[in-house]
């Protein structure tokens, strides 16, 4: 199997590449990024892509599922930007995907709180739920939208925003108070993969759905 994996210097990006590496059922994972990632492997084939609204110079015939772990902190930027980023690149992909191999299989990372009706006030919740609806209308033959709570980081994420930074400490915490709101980020990459592979009973996985899935799957 050939994924392509965006977002490969973030945190569940990268962690994705690593656990392809280890798993015998992927033949290659292709790393779309701006620039060079963490994880280096012949396994890893990096193609340096600077605009994410337009995959013409990238082959993606022979990838049978994209797995859309691109995004940024609605902190980093403006409403507009955010929507941009969150919203056109992963539609822009999934359009080139089906043009070039109507079978591929689309994995959206996108996270709890989003909101499919599109009408919470947080902008996170809107634009997440908005571009998991229009990403459903390009008709995959197989989608999947994962919804992950509070992820602990496994590795440490130098790109991570100074927010997530703080909150690091605070996972024991939170996995003692609510441990079906938190997931490791080298577990939630397996699922990815797992699903990416054998699809899911659901569409929408939020984050108690992964869980099960990783104690099912032994992932």
């Amino acid at each position: 199997m050939k994924i392509l994996v965006t977002g490969a210097t973030g945190l569940v990006g990268a962690e994705v590449l690593r656990e392809a590496i280890k798993d015998k059922g992927i033949e290659q994972a292709i790393a779309l990024t701006r620039r060079p990632g963490p994880v280096v492997d012949a396994k890893i084939h990096s193609i340096t892509h600077t605009d994410f609204l337009d995959y013409s110079g990238v082959n993606l015939r022979e990838v049978d599922a994209i797995i859309w772990c691109l995004g940024v902190s609605q902190s980093q930027v403006n409403k507009e930007q955010y929507e941009v980023i969150t919203h056109d690149y992963a539609v822009a992909a999934g359009k080139a995907l089906l043009l070039a191999n109507p079978a591929g299989t689309f994995v959206f990372l996108s996270g709890t709180g989003a909101d499919s009706s599109e009408q919470t006030n947080t902008i996170f919740g809107r634009v997440k739920g908005k571009t998991e609806n229009s990403l459903r209308m390009l008709n995959f033959k197989r989608y999947v939208i994962a919804r992950p709570g509070g992820i602990r980081p496994i590795h440490k994420n130098p790109n991570a925003p100074l927010v997530n930074k703080i909150f690091i400490p605070f996972f024991p915490l939170f996995r003692l108070i609510a441990p079906s709101l938190v997931i490791d980020s080298d577990v939630l990459a397996r699922i990815l993969i797992h699903v990416a592979r054998n699809g899911s009973d659901k569409e929408i996985l939020e984050n108690t759905d992964l869980l099960e899935i990783a104690e099912r799957f032994s992932l």
